[in-house]
């Protein structure tokens, strides 16, 4: 997938830095720019961080080890949620439908970071249906189980439901993460991006709780 060019958007672990951030005064069109409309979330009880990405982006294998290590250190009050998209492209649908096929065998955690690994360091081209399938079993996954994930419907309608997501949110490209449907991260490094999404985490929090 091609990156934005205006926009270099990505995360990155800053040591011991702290989710908690005063929501300090940012720049629109510099720190972030609104989501409009505002998108729903899916738990509105909660923060939601929504990183849209492809295993052929190589910026979102670059950010992938980062921004997990970033995504394990948010509080309880915020969640975060990867939307593989394909921009229409017949091949972006076999990596998409990878990532929800090993979510449904469980074994996304272990294999998430491999698929990108595949991609641009092995050069395995996740992106036909034959390739993925034997990568997977390659990999230990259950080929039968694999399988039944992959083909299922669900998995099909997630692809789907993420393309769809993707054109709401009018994403560009990719990586590119977006705070409670109302703000999309911006920022000129790595460090900006996540001073700026911990921020806007403070700023729906402040937001949240003003409205109890």
């Amino acid at each position: 997938m091609q990156p934005n060019r205006r926009l270099f958007l990505a995360a990155a672990l800053a040591a011991g830095a702290s989710a908690a951030v005063p929501a300090l005064a940012q720049v629109v069109g510099t720190d972030y720019a609104p989501v409009n409309p505002p998108q729903p979330t899916d738990n509105p009880g909660k923060i939601e961080v929504v990183e849209f990405f492809a295993y052929a982006c190589v910026h979102c294998g670059n950010l992938y080890p980062l921004l997990s290590a970033w995504a394990a250190k948010q509080p309880a009050d915020v969640v975060v949620r990867k939307i593989p998209v394909t921009f229409g492209r017949a091949a972006g649908v076999p990596p998409a439908k990878l990532f929800y096929a090993l979510q449904v065998t469980g074994d996304l955690a272990r294999l998430d970071g491999e698929a990108f690994k595949a991609i641009h360091q092995d050069r395995v081209m996740l992106f036909t249906d034959e390739d993925v399938l034997k990568w997977a079993a390659a990999k230990g996954v259950n080929p039968q189980k694999f399988a039944e994930a992959y083909n299922s419907f669900g998995v099909v309608n997630q692809v789907r439901r993420g393309d769809q997501m993707a054109q709401a949110y009018r994403v560009e490209g990719t990586p590119t993460l977006y705070i409670d449907g109302r703000y999309q991260v911006l920022g000129r490094t790595h460090q900006e991006v996540l001073a700026n999404a911990d921020k806007l985490i403070a700023r729906v929090r402040a937001e949240k709780s003003g409205k109890k």
